[in-house]
């Protein structure tokens, strides 16, 4: 799957941004509840997310997950309501990188594409932090965050945006102003 061809995530139709946090800090949870805060601004979205594990979509008692474990390497599945499709990798093929996995997006239908993981990525992103964790800052030493979503104050450096991580309202509101701001073409009003 790997095409050898570096792609600039920067080029791509529609943004990314990424979302970074040490373990439990609750990536997700504020997914769950941002993705209907921006998709009720009219935002198109997709999600890219990184596993740990080997992980598995469909269940043993599923056709598909049948068919997939009889040895196909491929399996396409297909309804009046949605298609996925599960690509295996064998041992020689590498973990697809975030430009790699990006590619794959459809971006006829996504006007911004939410990262969770990858937290490396040269990409803009919302660091998620719980001072009461007692996990140091992730944008100290990482230039590519845009924002500091925590849920008690702490000391954040003066050009990020400090938002408050139980305020879906205020962090959807930074992200579509910001890209509104930062990427041309964005949205067309």
């Amino acid at each position: 799957m790997h095409s050898g061809n570096v792609i600039d995530l920067s080029r791509l139709p529609a943004p990314l941004l990424g979302f970074c946090a040490f373990s439990g800090v609750g990536k997700t949870t504020l997914l769950l509840k941002l993705i209907p805060a921006l998709t009720a601004r009219g935002l198109r979205l997709a999600v890219i997310k990184h596993a740990h594990h080997n992980f598995d979509i469909d269940h043993a008692a599923k056709d598909s997950y049948r068919l997939r474990h009889a040895g196909s390497t491929q399996m396409l599945i297909s309804s009046s309501r949605r298609w996925a499709l599960m690509r295996e990798l064998s041992e020689n093929e590498h973990e697809l990188t975030l430009p790699e996995l990006a590619a794959q997006i459809d971006f006829d239908c996504a006007d911004l594409v939410l990262v969770e993981g990858f937290k490396n990525a040269a990409i803009p992103k919302i660091e998620l932090h719980r001072p009461g964790l007692g996990h140091p800052l992730i944008c100290e030493n990482d230039k590519n965050v845009i924002a500091v979503a925590a849920d008690q104050d702490c000391p954040v450096p003066q050009h990020l945006e400090r938002l408050d991580i139980n305020q879906s309202e205020q962090i959807s509101a930074f992200i579509y102003n910001y890209f509104k701001l930062n990427r041309p073409g964005f949205i067309q009003d």
